[in-house]
């Protein structure tokens, strides 16, 4: 009888067996990766530059790190940083975990097609336009809108809400929840489905109710999940997405909407300050790696379960 391959083997005879087949699925991949992620890396280099978009490259002068200077010691780089690093937290406080219960609970559902209809309309907001999601915030959050109304059943005052400091970040933070929790929580009911089902069978026998099985059966189960989202969300907290913050804010509330990704998009864009702009986004990225690369190492250290 001969001795059974390891996966290394097999998977060394399936590359050589399907080689072409591999190829041919992995090329567009690799193209586009090329292309429309290391090919724009060449253009970093303005960041070190002073860069004038009537130039080449190469005609443009060395200037070192005089545009991270600039917004190391700029008005705006608390502010910037700041609220980049407070939005991205409360999301990850109130964001991450939604996703999570949801697929729990929708775990506990019996009735199949109650349970369908439940995620069909829980995914719908993901495939609405975020322009058209973000107008519907506007609408609601107008001094007449729905929310200004629900608020005047409880005696409260009408006011503007998205003009107001107080009341952005609660906006941005629980439209985002609404939006993505029913999204977000496909890949969590995929790793329940891989859950031994045998132990909840024992675990029933033992006398265990129902929450006490999600909590020390379908919460280890799913676990390794968990902490790779949440390696990935903590390596992206620098990146709050630019498109959302800038369809829903105004300079009267740039002093706590005002992240790193919509002040690039300002000074690149408007002021066509290129230079500086790529500075304070690789800025960013940079961050973002070092983050990524912090909590990959904790949770290896602490779980045993990481990204590398």
């Amino acid at each position: 009888m001969a001795p059974k391959k390891t996966f290394f083997q097999r998977l060394i005879f399936d590359l050589n067996r399907y080689k072409y087949l591999y190829i041919f699925f992995a090329l567009p991949v690799v193209i586009y990766y090329v292309v429309f992620k290391y090919v724009p890396l060449y253009g970093l280099q303005i960041a070190f530059k002073d860069y004038k978009i009537t130039k080449e490259f190469w005609e443009c002068a060395w200037v070192g790190f005089k545009h991270f200077e600039k917004f190391f010691t700029g008005m705006y780089f608390t502010r910037t940083v700041g609220n980049t690093l407070i939005i991205s937290f409360l999301n990850l406080i109130f964001g991450f975990p939604a996703p999570i219960v949801f697929a729990l609970l929708l775990n506990e559902v019996q009735n199949q097609k109650f349970k369908k209809v439940v995620q069909t309309v829980t995914y719908l907001p993901h495939f609405v336009s975020l322009v058209v999601i973000c107008g519907l915030i506007v609408s609601f959050s107008a001094k007449d809108g729905l929310f200004n109304t629900i608020i005047a059943w409880f005696g409260g005052t009408k006011n503007d809400l998205l003009m107001s400091k107080a009341a952005f970040r609660p906006i941005y933070i629980l439209s985002g929840i609404w939006a993505g929790f029913g999204w977000g929580s496909i890949i969590y009911l995929s790793a329940l489905a891989g859950v031994d089902q045998e132990q909840y069978e024992a675990a029933y026998i033992d006398g265990a109710k129902r929450f006490q099985r999600m909590i020390y059966i379908t919460l280890p189960g799913i676990l390794p999940t968990i902490v790779i989202k949440l390696i990935m969300e903590i390596g992206s907290m620098m990146s709050v997405g630019s498109e959302k913050i800038l369809l829903l804010y105004s300079p009267l509330t740039y002093e706590v909407a005002d992240v790193v990704s919509t002040y690039v998009y300002r000074k690149g864009l408007e002021d066509n300050d290129y230079s500086y702009s790529t500075a304070v986004g690789l800025f960013n990225s940079v961050i973002n790696i070092i983050l990524l690369t912090f909590a990959n190492t904790v949770s290896r250290r602490l779980t045993d379960t990481s990204l590398w």
